[in-house]
């Protein structure tokens, strides 16, 4: 059977904070149309991880790679031209914008501005003082939440009207505009009622079918087993177990977490 290369890989991860060693010898791969979900008890270093991958925090030794090429990832900005997009647990979203708003926020559209004379007149992307282009900005906020799925009425909503889902889904929508290929949630469900989490998980769905790999951090188990390809167990900041998540029992995986199983790789 042939298997799809990793679109991201790390390799022989360590994390250390003065004597606390967060991280230890941590490999983990993610492929395109796949949900890795990273799971662990409190402490066991998910969230070190994906800061890791996502530029916030920098590895004290090991390697990342992206198609197989070794890259760094200095800071969120490398991360997001790397094609690599985050959304942690506080959304960094404005109530006082609405959706279009936050989708944009820092990275608005602005209005395309004549360049040249006659007929050699072109149009190119305006400046920092040009007009913004709220037309093409709701347009492409719309064709965005269709492509999850969303139940969002409107892309003008203030995001104080939305639910603590719809919040959520605003947050995984921003991260497509910058067409990425791997989207690390950190507990994305995390406070979310029955129904919301419900319609979260059918983003996750998406974002496999669209293409992306996506890495799902979670303490909820039942949702994990819900939408992930793959189980990855941390244990003290060191692998503890790889599983399909299709044929992994409960038992085995919570096993792995508690410590109660040697290392399965």
């Amino acid at each position: 059977m042939v298997t799809t290369p990793p679109v991201l890989s790390v390799r022989g991860i360590h994390k250390a904070f003065g004597h606390v060693e967060a991280l230890t010898d941590v490999d983990l791969d993610v492929r395109s149309h796949e949900v890795v979900a990273l799971v662990g008890d409190n402490a066991a270093g998910k969230s070190t991880l994906a800061k890791i991958i996502a530029g916030v925090l920098q590895p004290d030794t090991g390697l990342i790679e992206m198609d197989g090429q070794p890259v760094v990832v200095p800071s969120a900005a490398a991360a997001h031209a790397l094609g690599i997009a985050t959304v942690f647990q506080d959304l960094a979203l404005c109530d006082n914008l609405d959706v279009v708003e936050n989708l944009f926020l820092g990275r608005e559209l602005r209005q395309a501005r004549p360049r040249g004379l006659g007929r050699y007149r072109r149009l190119r992307e305006g400046g920092p003082g040009a007009p913004l282009d709220d037309a093409r900005m709701e347009e492409e906020a719309r064709q965005i939440l269709a492509s999850l799925t969303s139940r969002i009425p409107s892309v003008r909503t203030p995001l104080s009207m939305l639910s603590a889902g719809q919040r959520q889904t605003v947050a995984i929508a921003r991260t497509l505009l910058g067409h990425p290929r791997v989207v690390v949630l950190d507990e994305p469900t995390a406070s979310l009622s029955v129904a919301q989490t419900a319609e979260v998980l059918t983003h996750i769905e998406r974002l496999r079918d669209l293409g992306h790999g996506v890495v799902l951090i979670s303490h909820n188990m039942g949702d994990v087993r819900a939408v992930a390809d793959r189980i990855e167990v941390l244990r003290h900041g060191r692998n503890n177990g790889s599983f399909e998540a299709r044929t992994a029992t409960y038992e085995l995986i919570v096993a792995a977490i508690t410590g109660a199983t040697a290392p399965a790789r």
